[in-house]
C-alpha cells in the first residue's frame, strides 16, 4: 500500500497542534504511525538525555524495548550521533545492531533536531527485509519536520 505522506503530515498537524505536553504529542504521533504504516512491528521515540550521550525510551507502540541506547551504538545511536537518517534494509548486516526485538529485519530512524540540538529519534522497525524505500524516507522526514514544528510552537 502506498502511503500519502502529505496527507499523513496534515493529519499529524491536526492531531497535535495546540498541544503543549510533549509526552502526549509523541504518544499520539506513534499511535498515528502505527495505524498508518504497513508491515511494522515497532514505532516510537528515543529521547536525548540532557548532558549525556545517551537516548532513553520514550512513547512507542509495540513490544517492550531497550531502555537506553548510547550515542553511536545501534541504528538509533548512529542516527543520534550523526544527526542523519538511517535507512537499513537488513539490520543483521548493520555493525553494532541492538536487537531489542529479534523479529525486526529492517529499520528507519530519523533524528528530531530542535534549535540545533538533538531532541530524540523516531524509530520504526519492520519484520520484513527492505521494508522502507526512498519515498518512505523522504515522506517521513517531512513528517518529522512537521512534528518538530509543532513541538517548538
Amino acid at each position: 500500500m502506498k502511503i500519502d505522506y502529505s496527507l499523513l503530515s496534515k493529519q499529524l498537524v491536526s492531531l497535535i497542534e495546540d498541544q503543549s505536553n510533549h509526552t502526549a504529542v509523541l504518544a499520539n504521533t506513534s499511535a498515528l504511525l502505527n495505524q498508518t504504516l504497513d508491515n511494522i512491528n515497532w514505532v516510537g521515540f528515543y529521547l536525548a538525555v540532557p548532558d549525556s550521550d545517551d537516548l532513553v525510551l520514550g512513547p512507542f507502540q509495540g513490544n517492550v524495548a531497550c531502555y537506553h541506547i548510547p550515542f553511536g551504538q545501534g541504528v538509533c545511536g548512529v542516527a543520534a550521533l550523526t544527526l542523519e537518517t538511517q535507512r537499513i534494509d537488513d539490520v543483521h548486516q548493520f555493525s553494532g545492531h541492538i536487537a531489542c526485538d529479534a523479529r525486526s529485519q529492517s529499520e528507519l530512524v530519523i533524528p528530531l533536531v530542535i534549535n540545533g540540538k538533538l531532541y530524540g529519534v523516531l524509530d520504526i522497525d519492520s519484520p520484513n527485509l527492505s521494508n522502507f524505500n526512498q519515498n518512505d524516507q523522504q515522506g517521513l522526514e517531512i513528517f518529522v519536520e512537521q512534528l518538530v514544528n509543532c513541538l517548538t510552537a
